[in-house]
């Protein structure tokens, strides 16, 4: 007999199909794999690991570089850069000693607004001192530079500076010229222009600062005394009993800056 097949009456619900299998085991990690689904947030913080990553092997092949020049050098210039640094730290601690002292002098001084006042005039001769408004002596080196070739130009003079500076020269001055924070170096045709004034060979550079930190900073292999004499330039460093530093500048009056105090 042929099977009849019956429909279902008018009005009843279809059967269900049934459930497809669940993948298991290596189906059901490749799908949980791919295709890859990551959210917004994932991605940001895959791209700040990635930077993060990046910065982190970028300062150690630096401070791979920085030991690779340091093992090169000689033991000499190993010792000298030692005792500069160390230079500059107690140098930094003695300032912090010095205001500590002016605090605790303020607040046990039995007359408060006259230790003010005494402490506020030294800070104006300070200043004075950095405008370059105010003459000053002290301990410090004087460097001669002779140029019989014309080869010296601004910014060596201005690296003679800066170098004299980050080892903690407090006045400086060139030939005549005092120099301060502002001041310019410009070549204008053979001449060197300090502040618009023109300064000739021989170049005296004279600082006041501890000598111990001045000196070694002039003479480390491949500072200013190395460089100028690969432009044959004829240098000398000296220490004096005394160094005096008395180019004045004009104290020029702000047009639009007031005290807001």
């Amino acid at each position: 007999m042929t099977p009849q097949h019956t429909d279902p009456a008018p009005g009843a619900a279809a059967p269900e199909p049934a459930p497809a299998p669940r993948p298991t085991g290596r189906r059901a990690l490749i799908a949980g794999l791919w295709p890859p689904r990551a959210t917004r947030g994932q991605l940001v913080a895959a791209v700040l690991l990635f930077v993060l990553g990046l910065g982190l092997a970028i300062q150690v092949r630096a401070a791979g570089s920085e030991e690779t020049a340091l093992r090169g050098a000689r033991r000499e210039d190993l010792v000298r850069i030692l005792s500069d640094l160390e230079d500059r730290a107690a140098r930094l601690e003695d300032e912090r000693a010095a205001l500590r002292e002016q605090r605790t002098e303020l607040e046990t001084s039995s007359d408060q607004a006259e230790e003010a006042r005494r402490q506020a005039l030294e800070r104006e001769r300070q200043l004075g001192v950095l405008a370059g408004t105010v003459a000053a002596e002290g301990p410090g080196v004087t460097l001669r530079i002779t140029d019989p070739l014309g080869t010296v130009e601004a910014d060596m003079l201005l690296d003679a500076v800066q170098e004299l500076r980050a080892a903690g020269a407090e006045a400086i001055q060139i030939n005549d010229v005092r120099v301060v924070a502002g001041t310019s170096f410009v070549n204008d045709g053979d001449e060197v222009l300090v502040d618009g004034r023109p300064v000739g060979a021989p170049f005296l550079i004279e600082a006041i600062g501890r000598p111990q930190d001045l000196e070694p900073a002039l003479n480390i292999p491949g500072g200013v005394v190395q460089s100028l004499e690969n432009e044959q330039a004829e240098v000398d460093v000296a220490r004096p009993d005394k160094v005096v530093v008395d180019a004045l500048r004009s104290a020029e009056q702000p047009d639009y800056a007031q005290s807001s105090s």
